[in-house]
């Protein structure tokens, strides 16, 4: 159980955290908001999410974004590396981006939950350049990670809207119940310290 009387977290991210093609009560950042608030009636989500933000377009936002939160937050989820992969990007730019984010926030003292995405059965030719990519990162910088989807979400039609790419409001409520009890375990350390 959280101990902290008012969590806040920051979703640091891309379309999949800023909520793409639905309804803003449907967002990842909104669903995730209200799961915590089950135990914490008074827990923020902020949503950070850009549709189409990169690496490098998150990183060049980050030091604005920082400079005008009100408080620090006790966890950032960062979600971002997919729109890198779909646009051709050097997987090493995009470590190097990753370092970065995590080092401005790791010298905010601020937890950060590195979220992981696998390469789609499409991408394969570029999976090899990502292995490992995300658990190197949050080793580096002593984050914790998890994967954004469940297992059996990613590629399937039945979870996604029409484009096939983003998650439907099922899908995203199947993405916070399964990264729920890891942004619950970094919260409940965060308020131990």
């Amino acid at each position: 159980m959280l101990m902290h009387p008012s969590p806040y977290v920051l979703a640091l991210g891309d379309s999949l955290t800023a909520g793409y093609g639905l309804p803003a009560t449907a967002s990842f950042t909104a669903k995730l908001q209200h799961a915590l608030r089950e135990r914490h009636p008074t827990a923020v989500v902020q949503n950070a999410g850009v549709s189409g933000d990169t690496t490098a377009d998150a990183l060049q936002r980050l030091p604005r974004l920082l400079s005008s939160l009100v408080r620090k937050p006790d966890l950032a989820i960062v979600e971002l590396g997919a729109n890198d992969l779909l646009r051709g990007i050097a997987p090493v730019q995009t470590r190097s981006n990753l370092n970065q984010i995590l080092s401005m926030l790791t010298s905010c003292g601020i937890a950060a939950l590195l979220a992981t995405f696998e390469v789609p059965p499409f991408f394969e030719a570029f999976a090899a350049r990502y292995e490992g990519m995300f658990a190197d990162v949050a080793t580096r910088h002593g984050a914790d990670q998890a994967p954004f989807f469940p297992p059996g979400v990613m590629g399937n039609p039945q979870l996604t809207l029409p484009d096939r790419l983003h998650p439907n409001g099922k899908a995203i409520e199947m993405v916070v119940a399964h990264l729920l009890p890891s942004v619950v375990a970094v919260l409940d350390r965060q308020c131990r310290k």
